[in-house]
């Protein structure tokens, strides 16, 4: 029997503020157990919440990148659940009306794009920590988390495999960073994602019972625990058995999910206006200069450097993976005006070094200024792209080092003097009448080899384009 897999996701984003979003109170990672639990944060009698109104301009940012309806006026209402970790025994959320109503992502799985359509993404607080073991045979609870600014972010359920499911995370996590409302680091917390899960027959209109895999914070987990569940559903109705709404966790070690609880409705928390909290105005004029200060778009930057730059589409896609790629580009490319060869460099020689140091770009050795100097003894005939590839290993280890210093010193400097290379390609050829003689009768691979004759008795050192044009003109 055939099946159709659905899938949607709610993503929580933590927003990238210095406080809280309804509190002063320090947002930093790392800190001392509860060195960071303000008043609020401990539901203290009589404390009043004050809206952040940084986190409302990361959530406005999220609508303006994903062309989504942003809310003139929002509401903030209270969703009430009991939880060690939550001591007002309710969250301060958006239920009826979200700041950011209906808007898409355009996802690729291989060649093939597809649009997943954003159903809304409100803002919230988040809860604190339970951490079961942290004190002697008890639970110790955290609240430095607590009140930090979140935006949850749900998808309509229009992905119907765990690759387009990791596609759609991938590309979200890219855009939060892009835009810079969220660090993105998946080991602290920062972007997690609540998968929702259903199986059907195959061309059914009727969705299937869902799901929901709470808390991945890593796309390897997501894909494994999509494999997990939809096998385990499918097993499942095709032994007859019905499928409960369910909340599960998925197990990394087993690769197994289990279910954890039955799934919570909506009137289950009992959402109601939260009356410590006015409405959430917007107007035109603050969307308008929050857009003004916005950075270009991946896809639209993807596209001048196609247009603009002649890049390919897999190296411009590549460039603009990540911003703080496509800035170290622009940086080296206000000094050298070769975005082809840029492009070369930092997709391939040096991510092959990031990735060997499990770095990030940002913490390159080697900056811009560098890169792009090193680019342009290559552009002016200085050194072979063979050499720059050397003094870039070296300048890896010693970036402060003098790169034309180093040119001379490591006996790197290229000879294009015209004279002395057709000097070296007469000694060739005499010496090398049978290659000469192959060249001559349709032989091409016979040029490749007098070439490499050349280079090896100029010790590698003789201008590669100006040899291929001399020798040419010799052969001819």
């Amino acid at each position: 029997m055939s099946w159709d897999v659905v899938i949607g996701i709610e993503t929580h984003v933590q927003l990238q503020t210095k406080t809280k979003i309804f509190s002063g109170a320090s947002t930093a990672f790392g800190a001392e157990p509860n060195t960071q639990a303000c008043l609020l944060s401990i539901a203290l009698p009589g404390t009043l919440p004050v809206l952040n109104y940084e986190a409302v301009q990361c959530a406005i940012k999220f609508g303006l990148a994903t062309n989504a309806e942003i809310a003139s006026r929002s509401i903030f209402a209270r969703k009430n659940y009991f939880y060690p970790d939550l001591p007002k025994g309710y969250q301060i959320s958006q239920y009826e009306l979200p700041v950011v109503g209906k808007g898409s992502l355009e996802i690729e799985v291989g060649e093939i794009k597809k649009t997943v359509r954003i159903t809304r993404a409100h803002l919230e607080e988040d809860a604190g920590k339970s951490s079961h073991g942290a004190v002697e045979n008890g639970t110790g609870i955290d609240l430095n988390r607590a009140g930090t600014p979140l935006l949850e972010i749900v998808s309509e359920p229009d992905m119907n495999s765990a690759e387009e499911a990791v596609a759609y995370a991938k590309k979200l996590h890219e855009l939060v960073q892009w835009i810079g409302i969220c660090d993105g680091n998946m080991q602290e917390g920062s972007f997690r994602c609540d998968i929702n899960v259903s199986v059907k027959r195959k061309g059914a209109e009727k969705l299937g019972t869902r799901r929901e895999i709470k808390n991945l914070n890593s796309f390897k987990f997501i894909e494994q625990a999509i494999h997990y569940e939809t096998q385990w559903q499918i097993e499942m109705l095709e032994e007859g058995k019905a499928i409960q709404q369910a909340t599960v966790l998925f197990n990394p070690e087993t690769g197994e999910t289990k279910a954890m609880r039955s799934k919570e409705e909506a009137n289950d928390y009992r959402y109601f206006p939260d009356p410590d909290l006015l409405p959430l105005e917007i107007s035109d004029e603050k969307i308008s200069q929050i857009k003004a200060g916005m950075t270009e778009l991946p896809h639209l930057m993807k596209v001048r450097l196609e247009s603009d730059y002649q890049l390919s589409s897999y190296d411009a896609a590549g460039i603009t993976r990540d911003k703080h790629v496509a800035d170290y580009f622009f940086a080296t490319l206000k000094e050298a005006a070769e975005p082809k060869q840029i492009a070369n460099w930092i997709l391939g020689q040096l991510f092959s070094k990031l990735n060997e140091h499990n770095l990030s770009i940002e913490h390159s050795p080697i900056k811009p200024e560098v890169l792009s100097l090193l680019l342009k003894r290559i552009q002016d005939g200085t050194i072979s792209n063979n050499g720059a590839k050397q003094l870039f290993e070296k300048l890896w280890l010693s970036p402060d080092l003098q790169i034309d210093v180093l040119i001379e010193s490591e006996g790197l400097k290229q000879v294009s003097d015209s004279g002395l290379i057709e000097t070296m390609i007469d000694e060739v050829l005499k010496n090398n009448q049978a290659m000469v003689d192959e060249y001559r009768s349709g032989k091409e691979k016979a040029f490749n080899a007098l070439v490499g004759q050349i280079m090896k008795v100029s010790k590698g050192k003789a201008n590669p384009g100006q040899v291929n044009d001399l020798l040419k003109k010799k052969l001819s």
